[in-house]
Parts: C-alpha cells; structure tokens; sequence
C-alpha cells in the first residue's frame, strides 16, 4: 500500500526542507524529499506562486543554479500546518496504537 500526501501535505514537507537553512538549492530540496517519497518541481513552482518561497538565481561553476528561501508567510504556513498535523497524527495514533484490552 502506498499513502500519497495531500498537496497541502507536501507543501509542509517542501516548507520544512527549505526552512532548514537560510536557503536551499532546488535539486537539494527534491532529493531530500525523493529519499522519502515522490515530489514533482511544480510542489515548488506552485509555493512560489503562493507566496510561500523567493526564488533566486546564483551562478555556480560556471552554471545558474535556482536557490530557494522562505517567505514570512511560508513560515506562517508551515506553523499552522505543523499544529494542524500534530492534532491529526496523535488522532491517528490513537486508532493506530489503542491497546486491544478492554477498559474495567
């Protein structure tokens, strides 16, 4: 069985990859990422577009490499969506996890 992120969990996923540092190379982020699961560049065009990232060029042996770093509001996102997440995984830990023995 195979579970897919939501794209709203992905977002998080790639938020949490570029927080990490002041800002992140592009194909940096998506290998992270692959390690774990799969992730298409357009995770990253889309958060762009959002607000999410700034996206700048840096030129790197003697070729543009596309760096990544947070915005305000892309911090703001991967708060929220980290509390969100911490309500929904100990909701599943609970069904997951709950012992079989009955309570008295």
């Amino acid at each position: 069985m195979t579970i897919t992120p939501s794209a709203a969990l992905m977002d998080a996923i790639v938020l949490a990859v570029v927080s990490r540092e002041e800002s992140a190379y592009g194909y940096k982020i998506t290998q992270d990422i692959r390690d774990v699961m799969e992730i298409s560049e357009s995770t990253l065009r889309r958060l762009q577009k959002d607000g999410c990232l700034e996206v700048y060029d840096q030129e790197f042996s003697g070729r543009n490499r596309r760096y990544y770093r947070l915005t305000p509001q892309g911090r703001e996102q991967l708060q929220e969506t980290l509390g969100e997440w911490e309500s929904y995984k100990d909701r599943l830990d609970r069904i997951f996890y709950r012992s079989e023995r009955k309570e008295p």
